[in-house]
């Protein structure tokens, strides 16, 4: 019997290896794909998003956890749909125009994904035009912004605009070092979380 709690503990560990294997022995004896999700690849994600909030483990680990998740989560995701597991929610996910740094943005889209939101990456320098595109083409209902640099926070504030201009409904939360609760507030932004963890929790809060 495929044991799930010793997934979990492989996502934990980062250990890529056992993941796949475990998840492909658990499909193999027709465990149904939403219990390994759950009790397995989140709970894993969950426990390292804990220690990551109180700064037992760090961006190496939570990258390396990540990664078995996801190699874990290519073999499950095709059994999900056809289970027509839904995802808790959708989430679109960019770095603001002007600023190219992507590892806090890329932290946020992994633990979205471990939490079992769809997330669509847009990666960096999103123009405010694009953020509208997307938003609409997706209907997202989580929008996230990150800026790294002070001079590319007014991007945040741009594109903020530009989806309501545009009609979008969708919770816009942002997030980056130099970006505050107050900034959030200032610019209209519906949340704003000072870490990837944090930032899972926000994202089930507003939808």
């Amino acid at each position: 019997m495929a044991d799930l709690k010793a997934l979990s503990e492989a996502i934990i560990r980062g250990d890529q290896k056992t993941a796949v294997e475990i998840t492909k022995a658990a499909i193999n004896e027709n465990m149904g794909p939403e219990k390994i999700l759950t009790e397995g690849l989140i709970a894993g994600m969950n426990v390292i998003g804990a220690r990551f909030k109180k700064n037992e483990v760090y961006i190496p680990e939570v990258l390396i956890a990540a990664r078995a998740m996801k190699m874990a989560m290519e073999i499950l995701e095709p059994k999900l749909v056809a289970a027509g597991v839904k995802p808790v929610g959708k989430a679109m996910i960019g770095t603001v125009q002007g600023d190219l740094h992507d590892i806090g943005k890329n932290l946020v889209a992994m633990m979205l994904k471990g939490a079992g939101f769809e997330v669509i990456d847009m990666g960096v320098d999103v123009s405010p035009e694009k953020y509208v595109e997307q938003a609409k083409a997706t209907g997202a209902q989580i929008i996230g912004m990150s800026a790294l640099l002070t001079t590319t926070m007014p991007a945040m504030e741009k594109s903020i605009k530009a989806l309501k201009d545009a009609g979008v409904k969708a919770k816009i939360m942002i997030g980056g070092a130099p970006v505050t609760q107050a900034y959030a507030d200032k610019i209209g932004a519906d949340g704003y979380s000072a870490d990837a963890a944090s930032a899972v929790d926000l994202a089930k809060s507003l939808i």
